[in-house]
C-alpha cells in the first residue's frame, strides 16, 4: 500500500523521534510521555485535522510569545515544557466539552501493599482495569512482617476494645496454618517423591503449591496482599469514588492514599473525586442508594433454604436457535427477526452444523468463538468457600455480586487432613473464628466482621454470564493445574448448562473443559515453565 508521507525538518524529526516511534510510517507508538499528554494529545487529534506528530510540534511544543526559534533548544531545556500545556488543555476538553472519553486515553500503573483480602476484592471490582494480586499459593504465609504475621488489625475492631482478641484470634489462625501447611509440606514430599526427569525446582515449587493450597482455608480475610494495578483515569477515578463511599475505614484511607499518589503521575484525570458537588455528589448516591437498600434488606427474616455447590437460576431456552441466527447475521443481508425466525424453523442437525462451523477447530481453549456466543446468558448462584470466590471474581467481564463474607454457612476440612491429628488444629482454629465473627459483628457490624473470617468458610455470590464469557471461565478453571475449590464449580457450570439448560450444542462446543483428576496440580505447569527457561 501506498500512504502519504508528512514532511518533517530535520530537526523536527530529531524532537519527533524521543517521543514517537518512527516519524514516517500511519502507525506508531507514544513514547517517554507524560499520561495527560497522551491524554490530551487524543482529545485535541479528534477536533482537528493534523496528524498527531503535526499537532504535537505545533501545539504542545511551539510557543510563539516565547521567542525561542528552536524547538530542539526548548525541549532540551525544558523536557516536560508540554505537560504544562497538556494540562491546560485536558482541562479544557473535559470540564468545557464533558468528553468523559477522554479520561479513557491516559492510564497509570499503581501498587497497593499491605491491603487486606477485603480491601482486594473492592480493589479488583472494576471490569476496566487490570490486576495482579499476591498468590497464597506460591509463598508461605507464616512468614511474618517484622513480628507479626500477615494480617491487619481493623480500627472499627480497636475501638471497641477489642484489638487484644483479634490479634489471638489471628494468631492462632496462623500458627495453625503455619503448622499445617508445613506438616502438609512434609507429607506431600513422602508421598509424591521426585522423579528423575524432573528438577529440584519443579519438585519443590509442586510440593509447596499443594501444601498452600491445602492450607489457605485457615487464612482469614484481614490476611494481608499486594495488588498491582493498571487503569484508565476513567476507571481509577470510578474506583476512588466507589471507595469514598465505602463502610470500611480501609477501603477509605487506601482510595485516600490512592488518590494523593496518582495525582502525581495523572492529575487532571481525578480533578473531579474529591469536588463536592461533582465526586463528592456521586459518592455520596452510592452511599446513599446502599444504605436504603440494606435497610430493607435487614427487614426480611426468611431462613436460607439448602442449595447445591452451584445452582443454575435462569437461563434462555432458545438459546441454541439465537446462536445460530447470530453467527449468521453478519454474512447475510437480512433482518434479525427474520434470522431467528429461520434458525428455530431448522431442523437439530441443521442448526448443529452452524454452530459447529462457527466453533471450528478449536486447538486450544484461547480459541474461543466469536460474538454470536455472548447472546445467551447464564445466571449461576455458587456457595463455595472464600478461596475459590477470590480466583472465580477475578473474571471481570461478567456481572458477580457477592454477599458478605460470614461464618453462616460453614466451612469444609480438606479431605487429606481429615481424619488425620491434624484435622482437630483445623476444627479449633476455625471454630474459633466462628465465635469470634459473633462478637465482633455484634460489637460493630457485620460488615467489620468480615475480616475475622477465613478463606475456608463459604461465601453466596451469583454470577451472571454470557456463553462466550462462559467458555473461557470454565475452559481455564477447570483445567487440573488449578485449585480444586474451583475447579468443581467450573466443572459443575459446564454439567448445568449441558444437564438442566439443555444447551448440549454449546456445553459440547466447549470442547476445552477438563474433568481429569490429578494428584500434583501444578506438576505439568511447572514442568512447561522449566522447558521454557531451558529454551
Amino acid at each position: 500500500m501506498e500512504f502519504y508521507r508528512e514532511s518533517f525538518t530535520d530537526e523536527e524529526a530529531r524532537v519527533l523521534s524521543r517521543f514517537f516511534t518512527n516519524v514516517n510510517s500511519p502507525v506508531f507508538a507514544l513514547i517517554n510521555l507524560p499520561e495527560v499528554v497522551k491524554g490530551a494529545l487524543f482529545a485535541r487529534y479528534s477536533r482537528s485535522g493534523k496528524s498527531l506528530r503535526r499537532l504535537f510540534l505545533d501545539e504542545f511544543l511551539n510557543d510563539a510569545d516565547t521567542g525561542i526559534e528552536s524547538i530542539a533548544q526548548r525541549i532540551d531545556s525544558d523536557p516536560l515544557y508540554s505537560l504544562r500545556k497538556a494540562e491546560g488543555l485536558y482541562d479544557r476538553v473535559f470540564f468545557e466539552f464533558g468528553d468523559d472519553s477522554v479520561a479513557q486515553l491516559g492510564g497509570a500503573h499503581i501498587a497497593c501493599e499491605q491491603a487486606s483480602n477485603v480491601l482486594t476484592k473492592v480493589l479488583e471490582r472494576g471490569r476496566l482495569a487490570s490486576y495482579l494480586e499476591q498468590s497464597t499459593r506460591y509463598i508461605y504465609y507464616d512468614v511474618k512482617y517484622g513480628d507479626r504475621y500477615r494480617y491487619m488489625t481493623p480500627p472499627e475492631i480497636e475501638a471497641v476494645g477489642l484489638g487484644d482478641r483479634h490479634r489471638a484470634t489471628m494468631d492462632l489462625l496462623f500458627d495453625t496454618y503455619s503448622r499445617i501447611v508445613h506438616a502438609m509440606t512434609d507429607e506431600y514430599s513422602r508421598r509424591y517423591p521426585k522423579q528423575e526427569t524432573d528438577s529440584k525446582r519443579v519438585w519443590t515449587a509442586t510440593i509447596r503449591a499443594k501444601a498452600c493450597d491445602l492450607a489457605r482455608g485457615l487464612l482469614p480475610a484481614s490476611t494481608l496482599s499486594n495488588v498491582g494495578i493498571f487503569a484508565s483515569g476513567q476507571a481509577y477515578e470510578t474506583a476512588l469514588m466507589r471507595m469514598q463511599a465505602h463502610p470500611l475505614a480501609e477501603v477509605n484511607e487506601y482510595g485516600t492514599l490512592m488518590l494523593a499518589e496518582l495525582r502525581k503521575v495523572i492529575p487532571s484525570f481525578l480533578k473531579r473525586v474529591d469536588i463536592p458537588e461533582r465526586g463528592g455528589a456521586w459518592s455520596a448516591y452510592l452511599a446513599d442508594t446502599r444504605t436504603a437498600v440494606r435497610a430493607i434488606a435487614d427487614q426480611i427474616a426468611a431462613p436460607a433454604t439448602a442449595q447445591p455447590l452451584v445452582a443454575l437460576t435462569d437461563w434462555d431456552p432458545d438459546a441454541e436457535a439465537k446462536v445460530v441466527a447470530s453467527a449468521l447475521y453478519p454474512h447475510t443481508s437480512l433482518p434479525d427477526a427474520q434470522l431467528l425466525a429461520i434458525a428455530s424453523a431448522m431442523p437439530a442437525e441443521e442448526q448443529a452444523s452452524v454452530i459447529r462451523a462457527m466453533v471450528g477447530k478449536r486447538a486450544n481453549r484461547r480459541h474461543r468463538p466469536g460474538r454470536a456466543m455472548e447472546r445467551p446468558t447464564y445466571r449461576f448462584d455458587v456457595l463455595c468457600d472464600y478461596g475459590a470466590f477470590r480466583d472465580l471474581q477475578r473474571h471481570r467481564m461478567l456481572t458477580i455480586e457477592w454477599q458478605e463474607l460470614t461464618t453462616t454457612h460453614g466451612y469444609g476440612i480438606p479431605d487429606d487432613v481429615a481424619g488425620t491429628d491434624l484435622e482437630n488444629a483445623w476444627s479449633t482454629a476455625m471454630s474459633a473464628a466462628g465465635e469470634f465473627f459473633d462478637e465482633v459483628a455484634s460489637a460493630t457490624s457485620s460488615t467489620v466482621a468480615q475480616y475475622v473470617v477465613p478463606f475456608g468458610y463459604r461465601i453466596r455470590f451469583a454470577v451472571e454470564m454470557n456463553a462466550r464469557e462462559a467458555f473461557h471461565l470454565i475452559e481455564l478453571r477447570s483445567q487440573p493445574a488449578g485449585h480444586a475449590g474451583y475447579r468443581k464449580v467450573a466443572q459443575e457450570m459446564h454439567r448445568l448448562i449441558r444437564d438442566v439448560a439443555g444447551h448440549r450444542l454449546i456445553a459440547d462446543a466447549m470442547s476445552h473443559v477438563s474433568y481429569a483428576d490429578t494428584d500434583l496440580e501444578r506438576l505439568e505447569a511447572e514442568r512447561r515453565v522449566e522447558k521454557k527457561r531451558s529454551t
